[in-house]
C-alpha cells in the first residue's frame, strides 16, 4: 500500500519542462507512481471493490492487477484502476495479497494491498450445502427399528425409514446402516486413511484423463435421451446418500490449473470433507471405518415421501390428508419451516423447494422430476377418491388409507419404469434376470462400490445444456439453459404450472453424451458455482469420495467379482489415446481408481457400460428387487396391477402436464422410442 501525494494539475507543465536543455528538445520521461489503495477486511462470498490511483505525467502508462498469494480470485477487470472480485468461501480467516503494476514502457512501479477475508462460520462440510445433522437422525432412526409394523386399512405398508421390510433382519435396507462391501476395504492403513496414497491428485486425474473440452459434444450411439441420466439421478436420490462429515481431506490442485489456480500461485485446493461414518467403527483393522447410507436403500419413492417420519409428515397437507403439499401453480412446496435441505450457496433457504430428498434443488431437471411425481401422487389420490365416493378425505382413517394407497401405486410406477424402461436402455435387454418372487435371504442394502463408483456413471452422460422446447419442438423464446446456470436455481425458473413442460420435452429430445470417461466442462469446473465461490469439480469429488470410502482399485474389484483382470491398458479400452492418458497418469493398471477404470472400459455386449460397472449394476438392481417384501409384483392386488400394467414415464408426463400425445415419444428414454 502506497500513499500518493496529490500533485496539482497546474504544476504538471512545470514538472514536465524541468531538467534543462533547449526548448526544441523532448522533455525527459518521468516514472509513473501507482497505489493499490488501503488494506481491507472483508467477508467471504462478498464482492470486494479495489480502487487504485496513478500519477502519470505523460499519460501513457498502463496498469495491470495481479495476485501475489492466497486462494485464487478472479478480477472483473485486470487493466483498470478500479476493479472487483468475489471473495472466496473459506474454512478459516485468510489473507490474500494483490498487486497493481504501472508501466510506461520505460519505467515500472508496483504496489501491493492485503485483503483479509473473514470466515463467517464453520465451512459447510457438504458440497451441496446440506444443513441437516445426521448424527441426531442416526440415534432417532435406530431406536425406531423395533417399532411395530404399520398397518393401514388391513394392509401392512412400508415404514418411511426402510426398517422391518425383512422380518428377520429388520435393519436391512433401513436408513443409517452400513453400506455393504463387494470387496474388502482398501484403506491405506487398513483402518480409515484414504485409499491410493501413491496415486496422483484427483484433480490431476480429472485434467489428464476425464477432460471433455468446452463445447465438445460426443453423443451416445444407443439412441438414449437425456432422460437416461435424469432418471438415473432421480433414482440415485431414492437409493443412497453419503454426505460430508467434519473431517477435511481437501483435493490438491495442480499448480497453474487454469480454473482453480489461474494466477499460478500453487497451494490451491478443492474443499472436500470425508463422508459420514459410524463412529463405532474405524478403531482397528478388525473394525475398519464403515460409511452409512443416510436414506433407505429400497426403491420406495423416498425422494418423494422422505426417509423419516418427520419429513414425511411435513410433506403432507395435514397429518391424515390423502394429498402431498404443493405451492401455487401446482409446484413443490417451499421449505418455509427450514427442514434439513441442500441449499447450495442460496442466502435464504426458505425460498427453495422441499421434497422427500434433501437434494431436490440441486439442478433444475431434477426438481422437475420431483414436481412431476408429487403431481402423480395427488392425481392418484384424487382418482381413488373419485372411484370410492364413500371415502371421506376429511376423515382421518379414510385420509390415511387413501394416502397410503396412492403412495403404494406411485412407488409401483417408479419400480416399473425403472425395470421395464430405464434399465434396458442402460444395460441392454434382459440384463436383469426374470422375477421369481421374494427371497428373504437377500440383503439389498446398497453396496459401497455401487454408491461411490458404479452408479455415478451418469455424470459422463450429461450435456452442456438443458433444452427447453415448445409444443412444436422449437427452442422457447427464453432459450435453452447452460448447465452451469441450473444449480440451485429451480425456484427462479419454475414459476408457472406449465414451466415443467419445455424442460421435459427437451429431456425427451436431446441425445445424452456417450457413457465414457469424459465429463463436460460445466461439471468439471463449475459444479454449484465458479471456483472459489462454492464451485467444485464433480469428477475430482467422485475420485476422492472413492478413496475416502476405501473402495478397491479397478483391477482389485475385477478380481473380487470373478472377472478377467486387466494386465495392460489395452485390456481396458481399445481407445489408444485413452490408453496413453491412463498410462501416463497412473503408470500401472493396478493403481487405477475404481470410478475412472469403470468408465474407461469399452461397452460390454449390448450394454452402455463396461463389464465391471455392468456387473455391479445387475447385481445391485437384482437384489433390490428380489429382497423387497413390498415389491409391486408381489404386494399389489390384481386390480392395482392392472392399473400399473401400462404405466410408462411418458404417460405420467402426459397425465400431469400440458404435453400432448404427439409432443414426446412413448418411450422417452429413446430418441426413437
Amino acid at each position: 500500500m502506497k500513499l500518493l501525494k496529490t500533485i496539482p494539475l497546474a504544476c504538471l507543465p512545470i514538472l514536465a519542462s524541468c531538467g534543462g536543455g533547449g526548448g526544441s528538445s523532448e522533455p525527459p520521461n518521468t516514472a509513473p507512481i501507482v497505489s493499490a489503495g488501503i488494506n481491507q477486511v472483508v467477508s467471504e462470498a462478498s464482492t470486494v471493490a479495489l480502487s487504485g490511483s496513478l500519477v502519470d505525467i505523460e499519460g501513457d502508462a498502463t496498469v495491470t492487477w495481479s495476485q501475489v498469494s492466497g486462494p485464487s480470485i478472479t478480477f472483473s477487470e485486470t487493466t483498470s484502476l478500479s476493479t472487483t472480485f468475489n471473495a472466496p468461501v473459506l474454512s478459516v480467516d485468510t489473507e490474500i495479497v494483490l498487486q497493481i503494476t504501472a508501466t510506461d514502457g520505460e519505467y515500472t512501479d508496483t504496489d501491493q494491498i492485503t485483503i483479509r477475508i473473514e470466515n463467517l462460520g464453520e465451512r459447510n462440510s457438504s458440497p451441496q450445502g446440506i444443513d441437516d445433522d445426521p448424527n441426531d437422525r442416526r440415534n432417532r432412526e435406530r431406536n425406531r427399528r423395533n417399532d411395530d409394523a404399520i398397518v393401514v386399512d388391513n394392509r401392512e405398508v412400508r415404514t418411511y425409514n426402510g426398517s422391518r421390510n425383512n422380518e428377520t433382519n429388520k435393519a436391512w435396507g433401513a436408513t443409517l446402516v452400513h453400506l455393504q462391501r463387494l470387496a474388502p476395504n482398501d484403506y491405506a492403513d487398513g483402518v480409515s486413511t484414504l485409499a491410493g496414497p501413491l496415486r496422483p491428485s484427483a484433480r490431476a486425474i480429472s485434467n489428464d484423463v476425464l477432460n471433455q473440452d468446452e463445447n465438445e459434444s460426443i453423443p451416445n450411439t444407443f439412441n438414449g435421451t437425456d432422460f437416461v441420466w435424469q432418471w438415473g439421478q432421480f433414482m440415485d436420490h431414492d437409493l443412497d446418500l453419503t454426505d460430508g462429515a467434519e473431517e477435511d481431506a481437501d483435493i490438491v490442485v495442480p499448480e497453474g490449473d487454469i480454473y482453480f489456480d489461474p494466477n499460478n500461485l500453487g497451494g490451491q485446493v478443492i474443499p472436500f470433507s470425508r463422508a459420514l461414518f459410524d463412529p463405532d467403527t474405524g478403531t482397528g483393522t478388525s473394525n475398519p471405518r464403515e460409511q452409512e447410507n443416510e436414506i433407505t436403500s429400497w426403491i420406495d419413492g423416498s425422494m418423494v415421501y422422505g426417509s423419516d417420519e418427520e419429513r414425511a409428515l411435513a410433506l403432507r397437507v395435514s397429518e391424515s390428508s390423502p394429498f402431498l403439499k404443493t405451492s401455487d401453480n401446482n409446484l413443490l412446496p417451499f421449505n418455509t419451516d427450514s427442514l434439513g435441505n441442500a441449499n447450495g450457496s442460496v442466502e435464504d433457504p426458505t425460498t427453495l423447494f422441499l421434497a422427500g430428498d434433501v437434494r431436490v434443488n440441486e439442478q433444475l431437471g431434477l426438481t422437475v422430476m420431483h414436481t412431476l411425481f408429487i403431481r402423480e401422487h395427488n392425481r392418484m389420490a384424487q382418482e381413488i377418491l373419485d372411484d370410492n365416493p364413500g371415502l371421506d378425505p376429511n376423515n382421518a382413517d379414510d385420509g390415511e388409507a387413501v394416502f397410503q394407497a396412492a403412495r403404494r401405486m406411485t412407488i409401483a410406477a417408479i419400480q416399473k419404469i425403472t425395470y421395464d424402461e430405464w434399465l434396458p436402455v442402460l444395460l441392454g435387454a434382459n440384463a436383469i434376470p426374470s422375477y421369481t418372487g421374494y427371497n428373504a435371504s437377500v440383503n439389498p442394502t446398497i453396496y459401497n462400490e455401487f454408491s461411490v463408483a458404479a452408479f455415478r456413471l451418469g455424470h459422463s452422460m450429461v450435456n452442456e445444456q438443458l433444452l427447453r422446447l415448445d409444443d412444436q419442438g422449437n427452442e422457447i423464446a427464453e432459450g435453452h439453459l447452460d448447465l452451469a446456470n441450473v444449480f440451485f436455481t429451480a425456484h427462479l425458473t419454475l414459476t408457472t404450472e406449465d414451466s415443467l413442460s419445455p424442460i421435459l420435452r427437451g429431456l425427451a429430445t436431446q441425445a445424452h453424451q456417450k457413457l465414457d470417461q469424459k465429463v463436460i466442462h460445466d461439471l468439471r469446473n463449475f459444479l454449484f458455482g465458479a471456483p472459489g465461490l462454492g464451485g467444485f469439480d464433480l469428477t475430482s469429488l467422485n475420485i476422492q469420495r472413492g478413496r475416502d470410502h476405501g473402495v478397491p482399485s479397478f483391477t482389485t474389484m475385477q478380481n473380487a467379482l470373478g472377472l478377467t483382470v486387466a494386465t495392460s491398458f489395452a485390456d481396458i479400452t481399445s481407445d489408444t489415446d485413452l490408453q496413453t492418458a491412463l498410462q501416463s497418469t497412473y503408470g500401472t493398471v493396478d493403481q487405477i481408481d475404481l470410478w475412472v477404470g469403470g468408465l474407461s472400459e469399452d461397452p460390454f455386449g449390448s450394454s452402455q457400460l463396461g463389464e465391471l460397472f455392468h456387473t455391479i449394476l445387475v447385481r445391485q438392481f437384482t437384489e433390490l428387487r428380489d429382497g423387497d417384501r413390498f415389491w409391486y409384483e408381489r404386494d399389489l392386488e390384481d386390480s392395482e396391477l392392472n392399473v400399473i400394467e401400462d404405466t410408462t414415464l411418458a404417460r405420467i408426463i402426459r397425465r400431469n402436464t400440458n404435453i400432448g400425445g404427439n409432443e414426446i415419444q412413448d418411450n422417452v428414454f429413446l430418441t426413437n422410442g
